[in-house]
């Protein structure tokens, strides 16, 4: 067995055994760098190398920062905010769910954070109102999703780190996909709701109501605008922008809406440094593995079997999607970035296909496997919350996967959307 085999197929053997994509692949660069007889220290080496980086630093920041807003108060003023806006439409409280998603999304770059926010308040909300559990429980799964697309978003901050695109561009990329894929998802509840009489208040907006909800959720709904207006107004870094943010947080939830306290705080720091803990070490084997798969030659290997098949970049790129999909099912976020982006980037940049663009459809196509069984994580944050089965629940969201996949298609042929703010911001 050469080097190279023993990567990939030890690797896809670890994986379907469920053992932890870290340990999966520090496994597999072990057995590789003992057949290959490259020395041990390559693997210390290159996890050394790979956490000595400023950019990385905006991790841990951005998940702290994420929870002492999920604790601090913010998500219950979003949610009143969003629902004197969506109450009185066809299936006002879900509409309320998904808006409240994509407000909280903008503040903790996290999507199981958004779940668990969003959807502690809103599940039995939306029961108790008539609508199903199980699409309640689909709504919201569905909706957290978003917080892997829109900026702040984690792994936007990884891709960039592994594939060196400036992580300010992926922020600013990830707005448009970010519109499109909430358009789809509305759709989806739209119709859904009018099918099965889910019917708003019909009364009309009140905008004394509106008003007052959005002056009570002002510093929640400003987040966002401080941590990115500082960024793209050269103000801080990306990662300056992520120690801003737990300040902010900080602040806002002790000072100003006096809900965050100092068991919470311990709360948040524990579960943050866990989650982060995890993330370094998936970043640190993979540093390894990507650089054995250059070694290895694998990429130029791949490049020519795909530029073989076609040389069109959209019948490439809505292949590599269908790839990332089939994979999503079985694999986390963080392993799709890591395991894709040093295997595909070279092939796609030789066709010409911007990497931002491409960026975009790999952290799309991950948050469509979080909505995905068997290994979803939004499906199990969400049965969790609602003490559904993952069977109950998987069979409602198969109406919103079909609306992000064909998201994913429109966004996959329009490069535009993706690529437009990047260089706009650059002339």
């Amino acid at each position: 067995m050469t080097a190279s085999v023993a990567l990939g197929s030890v690797l896809i053997l670890c994986l379907f055994v469920g053992i932890p994509i870290a340990v999966s692949i520090g496994i597999a660069v072990v057995i590789s760098l003992i057949i290959s007889g490259i020395p041990a220290a390559f693997l210390t080496q290159s996890a050394f190398t790979a956490l000595d980086s400023f950019p990385l630093m905006a991790i841990p920041f951005f998940i702290l920062a994420g929870s002492l807003m999920e604790t601090g108060g913010l998500s219950s003023r979003i949610i009143a905010f969003a629902n004197s806006l969506m109450k009185t439409f066809t299936g006002g409280l879900a509409l309320v769910t998904m808006m409240s998603c994509l407000f909280f999304a903008a503040l903790s770059g996290s999507s199981p954070a958004t779940v668990a926010a969003i959807g502690t308040i809103m599940f039995p909300a939306m029961v108790k109102k008539g609508y199903s559990p199980e699409f309640s429980a689909a709504v919201s799964a569905s909706g957290g999703g978003l917080g892997i697309l829109i900026p702040p978003s984690i792994p936007l901050i990884i891709y960039g780190i592994i594939a060196n695109v400036s992580i300010s561009d992926m922020f600013l990329a990830g707005f448009g996909p970010g519109i499109i894929a909430v358009l789809f998802l509305v759709g989806a509840i739209i119709i859904i709701s009018k099918k099965r009489g889910y019917t708003g208040s019909g009364e009309k907006i009140d905008w004394k109501e509106v008003f007052s909800t959005f002056w009570e959720a002002k510093w929640a709904l400003l987040t966002p605008f401080i941590i990115l207006g500082g960024v793209y107004g050269g103000i801080f870094t990306p990662t300056e922008s992520a120690v801003i943010a737990v300040i902010y947080a900080f602040i806002i939830g002790i000072f100003v809406y006096k809900e965050l306290n100092l068991q919470q705080i311990k709360k948040s720091i524990i579960s943050s440094s866990i989650m982060t803990g995890a993330i370094l070490i998936i970043l640190s084997t993979a540093a390894a593995f990507s650089k054995l798969i250059a070694i290895y030659h694998i990429p130029s290997i791949i490049g020519n079997f795909v530029i073989n098949l076609s040389s069109n970049p959209l019948i490439i790129l809505l292949l590599i999607g269908l790839i990332v999909l089939i994979a999503g099912t079985f694999m986390e976020t963080l392993s799709i970035l890591i395991i894709f982006t040093p295997l595909f980037l070279p092939v796609v940049t030789q066709l010409g296909i911007d990497p931002i663009h491409f960026g975009i459809i790999l952290v799309i196509g991950a948050e469509i496997g979080l909505l995905t069984p068997p290994v979803g994580l939004n499906l199990f944050v969400a049965s969790g919350i609602s003490k559904l089965s993952i069977e109950r629940i998987s069979i409602a969201i198969i109406p919103f996967i079909l609306a992000m996949v064909i998201a994913l298609i429109v966004i996959i042929l329009i490069p535009q959307i993706s690529t437009f703010l990047p260089y706009l911001l650059k002339q």
